[in-house]
């Protein structure tokens, strides 16, 4: 699990394509590894990866046919910037909110513009993804924990403080860019009760 506060902003040094598997070998920056190793999970852009290999300030990750089909993580290239979150511990304090790593498909930013100091986005999701954002909820964006701040059908927004532009790739995104989207884990579940509630007893084959 993560947080979705990014940690560092890497960038990418080599996308070596495989069969089926492919590896990207991507440089921390000013991320602190401490005990990081093989096996552990790394939030690329929101997406959670396996580490397979650690050498000094890169870390070497594979990415599925899957996980291409899903992500934008397909899109990019060397010299890349990519946002950078180890998964969280029981000590370490979620200034976020509970974030899996499996996103739930690529989302696209419409518009962009400044307000009262933030930058205010517009972004478009996936069908899919609709029935969990609301106002005031949360989701992730490229690994970003963010509050949506208000919703039109399948088109949300949000404001972001300069902080956060400033120390996460999002400062780079433009109207037209393509982002990973995961719904709020805690959304999720609920619709799932809501659903097995509503389907009645013995709809699941255990009773009635």
């Amino acid at each position: 699990m993560f947080g979705g506060i990014v940690r560092a902003v890497g960038h990418v040094v080599e996308w070596r394509r495989g069969n089926g598997i492919d590896r990207l070998r991507i440089d921390t920056g000013e991320m602190e590894l401490g005990a990081f190793a093989p096996g552990d999970s790394l939030a690329v852009n929101g997406v959670c990866l396996t580490a397979v290999a650690v050498a000094g300030e890169d870390i070497a990750v594979e990415i599925s046919a899957e996980t291409r089909s899903r992500t934008t993580l397909a899109e990019l290239r060397p010299g890349d910037r990519v946002n950078l979150e180890p998964a969280v511990s029981l000590t370490t304090l979620l200034g976020g909110h509970l974030v899996s790593g499996h996103v739930d498909g690529p989302g696209e930013i419409l518009s962009r513009r400044a307000q009262e100091g933030c930058e205010r986005f517009t972004v478009r999701a996936p069908h899919a993804l609709t029935p969990y954002l609301c106002e005031r909820g949360s989701v992730c964006v490229d690994g970003v924990s963010l509050t949506v701040v208000g919703v039109t059908g399948a088109e949300f927004v949000l404001n972001v403080v300069p902080y956060t532009l400033n120390h996460t790739t999002l400062g780079d995104r433009r109207p037209g860019h393509r982002v990973n989207l995961e719904a709020d884990v805690v959304a999720r579940y609920l619709q799932r009760l809501i659903q097995f509630a509503s389907s009645g007893p013995g709809s699941d084959g255990t009773g009635g």
